[in-house]
């Protein structure tokens, strides 16, 4: 670690890793988002009805995406720096009808959501997240497993002893989704031929007090803290990640050790920049999306018009007459960085790499020209007048970055946000920090890349055109 960052970066890596510890869902992101905002002066747009130079506003979607804005002295026909992030994570979600009992165990039953290795997903401590929306109209917040009073839950593995026939299995298919449900809960098994009643036919069957025992002793624990019955799994939002804080990994404390650092390490650094750098003539954004993970899809994603809806809010109390040609002219004379992780080059798997444009560990932050798969598949592939004038910007004040590929060309890919901002004509380009272990439930970065994407952020936003 550098003595620059040693000294200055060391208050923004405590405070990065308060941020993964409380964010573990795109809503627990959003309201942290809103609360570091509105300490820094930024209000709700709907406060205002006129915006001028120096304004600052914050709006959000459904309490699970997020943008800021600080108003510029430019017209807003001139577009914005846009800082563009992501904060959902890949994880398990609970089904609509998730409890059941087999035996005497209880189990909560999920989805998982985002690509996952999924037996790296069994026999860790996880924790709940959400929220449980009621049809009295209250909403109650669910955080189960993070305090060390509160029990964990599990996904059980066989043991070695038998797992003969599971071993013999291809890696994607050893573990099945289906069978990613959480321990809730156990009781002693009721003994043979006890509790025994008859039915109409005179035959034994198990008493009414013996069925699902452990389930209904779940249900109760529910109802007695958070109020809940379980029809109300129906309208839950219920998250299931890996239980525990954000750590710093090796002895030289180099590194940190978390959950949802894809993509909550450039979502956090983005608003950090955002924050601390004041807009001068261009208006600056910085924008905090969910669903990114399986495709930006759906009303907080970026596939939607909810940056262009945001945006148009902004549009209408600028300009003394609203007109679509305005906003179109904002968003296609913008500039963004997509903000999302780099795979870090593995020096154990180096085969999968191209080391000559691979994302280094401790190397500064990253650029990609171009993410998708393979064949750019899904890549907006920016403009090189565009980057350009970004390397002079970091250059200029000293920023440590590197440009580099996701992996070699026919390994696979990814996507970001960036296609989808890029169909507006705005210059994007793909920025982050590389990532080692990405998509597993503890994810690995470099504190020298989170604070040079900190200040590389902080130059991207007083580019002047």
């Amino acid at each position: 670690m550098s003595k620059e960052t040693n000294e200055i970066g060391k208050e923004l890596i405590n405070n990065y890793k308060y941020f993964l510890d409380n964010g573990k869902t795109e809503r627990e992101c959003t309201a942290l988002i809103k609360k570091m905002a509105e300490e820094k002066g930024y209000k709700d747009i709907s406060e205002f009805n006129k915006l001028k130079a120096g304004d600052k506003v914050y709006i959000t979607k459904m309490n699970k995406s997020i943008a800021l804005f600080e108003i510029g002295t430019d017209s807003i026909q001139n577009g914005m720096n846009i800082l563009g992030a992501h904060i959902d994570s890949p994880r398990l979600d609970a089904k609509q009808n998730p409890l059941y009992e087999k035996d005497n165990m209880t189990y909560l039953n999920t989805h998982y959501y985002g690509g996952i290795k999924k037996y790296q997903w069994t026999t860790l401590p996880l924790a709940i997240h959400g929220v449980v929306c009621k049809k009295d109209g209250t909403t109650v917040n669910v955080v189960i497993g993070e305090s060390e009073d509160d029990p964990v839950f599990c996904i059980s593995d066989i043991l070695p002893h038998l797992a003969q026939e599971q071993m013999k299995d291809k890696a994607s298919e050893f573990i099945k989704g289906e069978d990613l449900d959480l321990i809730m809960g156990s009781v002693i098994p009721t003994k043979k031929n006890a509790d025994k009643a008859k039915d109409a036919a005179g035959k034994e069957v198990a008493s009414k007090d013996s069925k699902e025992k452990s389930k209904k002793i779940v249900l109760e624990l529910l109802k007695e803290k958070y109020g809940i019955e379980e029809s109300d799994f129906a309208s839950a939002e219920l998250e299931i990640v890996p239980a525990g804080k954000a750590r710093d990994l090796g002895l030289d404390r180099s590194l940190v050790l978390a959950y949802g650092q894809d993509d909550r390490s450039c979502a956090y650094l983005s608003v950090a920049a955002m924050l601390d750098e004041k807009a001068t003539n261009r208006t600056t954004c910085c924008l905090c999306v969910d669903k990114e993970e399986i495709g930006s899809v759906g009303a907080t994603g970026m596939a939607s018009n909810l940056f262009e809806n945001m945006t148009a809010e902004i549009v209408a109390r600028m300009e003394d007459s609203y007109s679509e040609l305005a906003l179109r002219r904002c968003l296609a004379n913008s500039s963004m960085l997509s903000s999302d992780v780099n795979a870090a080059f593995d020096p154990l798997n180096s085969n999968l790499y191209d080391k000559e444009n691979a994302s280094l560990l401790g190397a500064g932050f990253t650029f990609q020209k171009y993410t998708g798969s393979r064949g750019k598949s899904g890549a907006s592939d920016a403009n090189p007048e565009f980057i350009a004038k970004v390397r002079q910007a970091m250059d200029s004040d000293g920023v440590a970055y590197q440009m580099a590929e996701l992996g070699k060309v026919d390994q696979g890919g990814g996507g970001t946000i960036a296609y989808h901002a890029a169909k507006y004509g705005m210059n994007v380009l793909d920025a982050g920090v590389a990532v080692l272990s990405m998509h597993a439930p503890w994810e690995i970065t470099s504190k020298e890349d989170l604070y040079q994407m900190y200040k590389g952020c902080r130059s991207f936003l007083k580019i002047t055109n």
